[in-house]
């Protein structure tokens, strides 16, 4: 078992001027100034255009960062697993919308278990066998469980196959006596993507014809759905355009990674947000021409979305590149680099939500400065 993290390394480090220089390595590093301005921004926007915001917490697993969400104007937080649901809703985090279905016996139990104790606690479903033993199991708690459905827009994974699929879901909920028909979830994740801000919004725009067809059907009914949430980091400013949504979903902005800051995200080709999450790496090897090994490998970064992307402490044009699961490979595009044994460089992870998922801890840092150390507490837990 890994010892407390005030008995880390690191943690005799906080407070002291030039500790993000003398990190501990592979260390995950969470700039505060950039995540504070992240997390601001898309509360402004949302705000702005009249669009609840509900972060998704499988980016950031961590109780002190929904917190902080939550403080700056987010309704809750959105939550992958049932087990990171339970995590937020014990630390006190309100409207936890858990965007995955819960199916199983045992896990049903604890769903009604935790609306109990929860507040404003949501959950989807796209299978009308699964409506009926939600209904059954939550005659045995004390509150109704606020159900929504989930409709497939092209992610292929979850929701309903068809408008008249989502729509018998939602008669087949409101008729449930122990469920409160709670709205409607859409998440097209094949798009976030795309690097082209016409090329998303014209693959958004056909992904979400299920969900117009859906709301139009519950129109002509006369049915009113109280939410329509989805969305994320990569169609938020096409989500408003096309005015599908009452909320956003979005969990990767707080950060950013490679994938999304290739992105043009509002179609002007500016940085919307900025990079927050490094992952700090040693140079442990000095022993072969025209390149250095670091500590940071396959077991420091996600893997299958492209290399890490060195954002500092390297000569210009080396690439960062994975030699096994325990080391990294610096290599220069000149000769003379002047790298020494114990340099050390950040980099700007591929993908940020599965890296995150490898470390059990952020090092919060300001300026050239550890300030804190913060648990990734919902990692981990099933």
């Amino acid at each position: 078992m890994a010892p407390p993290l005030d008995r880390r390394p690191n943690h005799a480090l906080i407070g002291a001027p030039g500790s993000r220089e003398r990190l501990a390595t592979p260390a995950l590093v969470l700039d505060l100034d950039a995540f504070e301005a992240n997390v601001g921004a898309m509360a402004g926007w949302a705000g702005e255009h009249g669009l609840g915001l509900r972060p998704h917490a499988k980016t950031h697993k961590s109780s002190i960062i929904a917190r902080k969400q939550v403080e700056a104007g987010a309704l809750g937080n959105c939550a992958a697993t049932l087990a990171e649901a339970e995590v937020l809703v014990d630390a006190g985090i309100p409207g936890v919308l858990i965007t995955s279905t819960v199916v199983t016996g045992a896990s049903i139990r604890r769903l009604v278990e935790l609306n109990d104790r929860a507040e404003g606690l949501m959950a989807v479903v796209d299978d009308p066998s699964n409506v009926d033993a939600l209904d059954a199991a939550a005659g045995d708690g004390g509150n109704l469980l606020r159900i929504l459905v989930d409709v497939e827009v092209g992610g292929g994974r979850t929701g309903a196959a068809t408008p008249a699929a989502a729509v018998d879901l939602i008669d087949r909920i409101t008729a449930s006596p122990n469920l409160r028909f709670g709205g409607v979830q859409a998440y097209d994740g094949g798009v976030q993507a795309i690097a082209d801000f016409g090329a998303r919004r014209r693959a958004a725009a056909t992904d979400m014809e299920p969900l117009r067809q859906t709301m139009a059907e519950t129109r002509r009914r006369g049915v009113v759905v109280p939410l329509v949430t989805g969305g994320g980091t990569g169609t938020h400013d096409i989500d408003r355009i096309d005015g599908l949504f009452t909320e956003i979903q979005a969990g990767s902005y707080i950060v950013m990674d490679a994938i999304y800051n290739a992105c043009d995200l509002r179609g002007a080709g500016a940085v919307v947000f900025r990079t927050a999450l490094f992952v700090r790496t040693t140079v442990v090897s000095t022993a072969k021409e025209g390149y250095v090994t670091t500590d940071a490998g396959l077991k420091a970064f996600s893997v299958g979305a492209g290399d890490p992307v060195i954002a500092g402490g390297a000569p210009r044009g080396a690439v960062y590149t994975f030699m096994g699961d325990e080391h990294g490979r610096i290599a220069f595009a000149e000769e003379g680099h002047g790298m020494a044994l114990g340099d050390q460089v950040e980099c700007v992870t591929p993908h940020c939500d599965p890296t995150i998922a490898l470390y059990d801890c952020y090092h919060a840092v300001r300026g050239d400065t550890l300030v804190d150390i913060w648990p990734i507490d919902a990692r981990g837990h099933w």
